[in-house]
């Protein structure tokens, strides 16, 4: 049995109840309405869509500070926390004229429940997981578009009123935003909403209680009710293990990474027992020309420390060749240790990410687009270096 409206489901199954709340994470109103549904319904549990992670850093207001930048590039984080940081940074610009920061809403829904001895447990993916898994579904083609809307959406200056964000709440406004992420990015709407929906739907499934309320963004509400439906219908199994955990790479993505770099130096062998030393020579500095030029282009544009513009130049080449480490990881580390961050810079950090300005003076931020730029000039110098071996050949 189920009850209904716009922003609330009512799902009756097996014996339970789940009460379903659908917010914008930026929306007064949502605030009202998840603890007015609380304070109603008192639950036996309020389910809230967030992970443990996420919940220690609402909790924990000075967590930017502990962040370690150069050990965030060692575990190769380095594009998922600048992902995670300019979505933060929308999400936050949007709620600035209302005065609501991302995620009031569920730091209200927690803070009511206590206030009512009631549990609350985090039935959301870790992020990390999420981003990872959204990158690696996508082709290469995909993970352009991806970048490309995260470079748009970082500096975008488009202001969204209070009306325009109640209205996120609303399925004809939701269904038009998923059909228009699906055709645009179908990997990042499948790991993004559709993952998600059955992860949430999972998680508030396997709460023990019998009375379950759960705080979820608007455009999870159909997914997940549907999910609940079929998993209480026995049609689908509430074990999201295959979902949890990044993808490894196939034994054709791993000798694939390979191929680029073999290609290359086969080339260059060639160039030598072919040509000579001349011809060789000639692809050797077409090489180390481009990849390096180009890494040290990205560097300079990201407005790197001298060391860190070298260190592109001189290290491009070579980490071209190594599918274990990239340029990025290196100018990145470089920056870093030469420029330090200082605490002012994490204080600042969501503030910071919302412009141009912001990435350049922020010294965290400044690390990581000398990651992502040198990153990005290097592979471009790659294929630029490995097509004008062509024209060295035919020479």
């Amino acid at each position: 049995m189920e009850k209904n409206k716009s922003t609330q489901k009512v799902l009756e199954l097996n014996g339970r109840k789940f009460i379903l709340i659908g917010t914008a994470h930026v929306s007064k109103a949502s605030i009202s309405e998840v603890e007015n549904a609380i304070e109603d319904q008192k639950p036996d549990s309020v389910a809230i869509e967030l992970d443990e992670n996420r919940l220690k850093n609402m909790e924990d207001k000075e967590s930017w500070k502990k962040m370690d930048i150069i050990e965030i590039l060692k575990k190769k984080q380095g594009f998922l926390l600048l992902a995670n940081i300019v979505l933060s940074a929308y999400q936050k610009r949007m709620g600035e004229d209302a005065g609501i920061k991302p995620g009031d809403e569920m730091a209200a829904a927690i803070k009511k429940a206590k206030e009512l001895g009631i549990p609350q447990i985090m039935v959301d993916r870790p992020v990390t997981v999420t981003l990872r898994r959204a990158w690696a579904k996508n082709s290469f083609m995909g993970k352009c578009k991806l970048l490309s809307l995260l470079i748009a959406t970082a500096f975008s200056k488009e202001e969204v009123s209070e009306t325009e964000i109640e209205n996120l709440k609303q399925s004809s406004e939701m269904d038009t935003m998923m059909q228009e992420l699906s055709s645009y990015l179908p990997a990042v709407k499948e790991v993004l909403i559709d993952e998600r929906d059955f992860y949430l739907a999972s998680k508030i499934w396997s709460c023990p209680q019998k009375n379950i309320l759960a705080v979820l963004g608007a455009g999870h509400l159909p997914g997940v009710s549907s999910h609940l439906e079929k998993i209480a219908a026995g049609k689908e199994i509430p074990d999201v293990s295959a979902i949890e955990k990044v993808p490894e790479k196939s034994a054709g993505a791993k000798v694939a990474s390979w191929i680029i770099p073999i290609l290359i130096l086969g080339l260059i062998v060639t160039g030598f027992v072919v040509g000579g030393i001349e011809k060789g020579a000639d692809l050797i500095g077409s090489w180390v020309l481009w990849n390096g030029i180009l890494a040290a282009i990205g560097a300079a544009v990201a407005g790197g420390h001298i060391l860190a513009i070298l260190v592109s130049a001189v290290g491009a080449p070579f980490t071209s060749l190594c599918p274990f480490i990239g340029i990025g990881f290196v100018s990145g580390i470089v920056q870093a240790l030469v420029k330090k961050p200082a605490v002012e810079d994490m204080e600042n950090l969501q503030a910071d990410a919302s412009s141009v300005k912001g990435f350049y003076k922020n010294r965290i931020l400044r690390v990581l687009l000398v990651f992502f730029l040198s990153s990005l000039g290097s592979s471009i110098g790659t294929f630029v270096g490995g097509a004008t071996f062509i024209s060295i050949f035919t020479r």
